[in-house]
């Protein structure tokens, strides 16, 4: 027997169809890469969205073709992410800072037929062009005067708008990202109307993202980058108003936020870093948010408490491209306003909690069969699963989960009793030192907040005793030293002795992924031929118990490289290490 309840369909045209129709007039702000500003409202976005989809089907694209785009957050990338769906398409998001060989990898994989790009990507484009072989048609969403390019404006002006959105089942295919490929070519995932419309208010909920009518968001967080965290769709739903910006620029996004009343932000921690630089530089406070959401990468904590200092509510959100992305978000916890201020920090510290749609599991890093307490000690592969989760990659031949239905993540993670997920490290960065475990990710924010240190980084390298031991790579802010023994008594008070590294290089680059987060692969890279300076003897652990023996070794003296240089006393063939790392001949 089946309920009496109306069917109605899981649609990305519902969602937008409601955003026009409950909140017509709600704003939607674009600051263009040449400076200029326009306006339109979620009316327009709904009008021009059906004037796109009448434009496809002008050039014979058809229910289930790709149509990608190149671009950076303006209103007409968003206009595109309904006019696909609302045709029957799959919207393509690019990312434009992907190396040349995977740019042409993922065009060519997805079949893309149909190109819609920003101005400030023609060289892409133009260096592209002949090797993106399915590409029919190319059309620039802010040609310059003069330019011979199609203008997304001239083409869709050409329709009237008169269009009743495609008949399109819920689980058909709605938006198509890429993987940023850190291992072999990046892998794709295909969305579907449902999984989207499902994820949607899983995002606005209080316990995420918080939106209501009066919510002003501006997303640093790329419209190419795991689906914006699924902002453009939550954001529709709740009916707020959007403030996006073609530059990432510190000094255009705090002039947005002051002048357009911003209450929410979301971006990686950089984004952060450069917004504290340049208010101190000029004098000026943080802008008055209510709320500053930050993934990609675990922030330090020295970043979150500057922000709740300034009266920001900080919280982390974790998820991937494999997740629509939203998998957990760090919002208040019931004892919230019990805690002080250093409780919150280590709170909100962490990657919040899982929102209800998905449910999470932490397996034995040995025997994946071992599924881990809830204890906040245990730590172990971090597995998903859920309505919006990954099941296969677009044109793989095989489900990408578990024998029992679970996805795994590559993330390494404590879960917490009271449901708090932390994230340690990923699997392959992980260090195994002596059979226990080393988070290089736990290093890497320790010793970020030392105050004279911009970035570190830190992997594992071979060692006859312990197998593995940690090195740490750091960048210096501008203007501050600190030397690699005074970092790691710094170190001392943050950390095990055991995890102490047993080396500290100071380097001008530190390399990082299209999507930004520290690129550990590259790293190793640079460094294949490195070899640690023997450590001191000391005892084979015994029974096990690796952290006594591992606590009295001493950690080796730092050296500083920087511009390719050697340090003083250092070999030939540690200069060609140091050399290649900084991409000197």
């Amino acid at each position: 027997m089946l309920g009496k309840m109306q069917d109605w369909d899981l649609l990305v045209t519902n969602v937008i169809d409601h955003a026009a129709r409950e909140a017509p007039t709600r704003e939607i702000v674009t600051h263009w890469a040449d400076g200029s500003e326009t306006r339109t409202d979620w009316t327009g976005i709904r009008r021009d969205a059906l004037k796109m989809a009448q434009a496809l089907e002008a050039l014979g694209i058809k229910k289930g073709d790709r149509v990608a785009s190149l671009a950076m957050n303006h209103a007409r990338h968003l206009v595109s992410w309904y006019g696909v769906a609302g045709m029957g398409g799959v919207l393509h998001t690019i990312n434009p800072r992907l190396f040349e060989d995977q740019l042409e990898y993922i065009a060519n994989h997805a079949e893309d037929r149909v190109l819609l790009y920003d101005a400030a990507f023609q060289p892409i484009v133009d260096k592209m062009r002949s090797k993106w072989t399915s590409i029919e048609h190319y059309i620039c969403y802010d040609p310059p005067e003069g330019s011979d390019a199609l203008g997304f404006e001239e083409w869709i002006g050409a329709q009237d708008g008169d269009y009743h959105w495609a008949t399109i089942d819920e689980r058909d295919p709605c938006m198509l990202c890429y993987t940023s490929g850190t291992t072999g070519n990046p892998k794709g995932v295909l969305y579907e109307h449902r999984s989207t419309v499902l994820h949607a208010p899983a995002a606005i909920q209080p316990a995420a993202f918080a939106f209501d009518a009066s919510s002003v968001m501006l997303p640093v967080v790329p419209m190419f980058h795991a689906a914006s965290w699924g902002l453009p769709f939550a954001g529709a739903m709740a009916g707020i108003k959007f403030v996006f910006s073609a530059v990432n620029e510190p000094a255009v996004l705090c002039d947005l936020m002051e002048r357009e009343n911003v209450t929410d932000s979301a971006g990686v921690p950089t984004v952060w870093l450069a917004t504290f630089q340049y208010c101190d530089a000029n004098d000026r406070p943080l802008p008055k948010l209510r709320a500053a959401t930050i993934g990609g990468s675990a922030a330090p904590k020295f970043m979150i408490r500057r922000l709740m200092e300034a009266g920001i509510r900080v919280q982390h959100a974790w998820g991937m491209t494999e997740t629509s992305p939203l998998g957990t978000v760090g919002g208040p916890t019931w004892d919230w306003d019990q805690l002080t201020l250093d409780q919150k920090v280590d709170k909100a510290a962490m990657q919040g909690r899982p929102v209800f749609g998905v449910e999470l599991r932490t397996v034995d890093l040995d025997d994946p069969s071992k599924v881990l307490p809830r204890d906040g000690e245990a730590s172990g592969a971090l597995q998903i699963r859920g309505p919006w989760v990954i099941r296969r990659y677009f044109k793989a031949d095989e489900d990408a989960l578990t024998p029992d239905g679970w996805f795994d993540t590559g993330d390494v993670a404590i879960l917490h009793p009271d449901g708090t997920m932390q994230i340690t490290d990923r699997t392959k960065d992980v260090i195994k030192s002596g059979g226990e475990w080393i988070s290089s990710v736990e290093l890497e924010n320790a010793a970020a907040g030392h105050p004279a240190i911009a970035e570190a980084a830190a992997i594992g390298m071979y060692h006859p005793k312990w197998d593995e031991r940690p090195v740490l790579f750091c960048i210096r802010k501008e203007g501050q030293q600190v030397t690699g023994e005074e970092l790691i008594d710094f170190l001392k008070d943050h950390v095990a002795k055991w995890w102490l590294p047993d080396a500290v290089e100071f380097v001008d680059d530190i390399p990082h992924t299209a999507t930004g987060k520290i690129s550990k692969k590259d790293l190793r890279d640079r460094f294949a031929d490195y070899q640690l300076p023997e450590a001191k003897a000391a005892t084979a652990p015994e029974s096990g118990a690796a952290e006594p023996a591992m606590a009295d070794a001493s950690p080796s003296p730092a050296t500083e490289v920087q511009n390719g240089d050697a340090p003083d006393g250092g070999d030939g063939q540690k200069r060609g290490i140091f050399s290649r790392m900084l991409g000197k001949d």
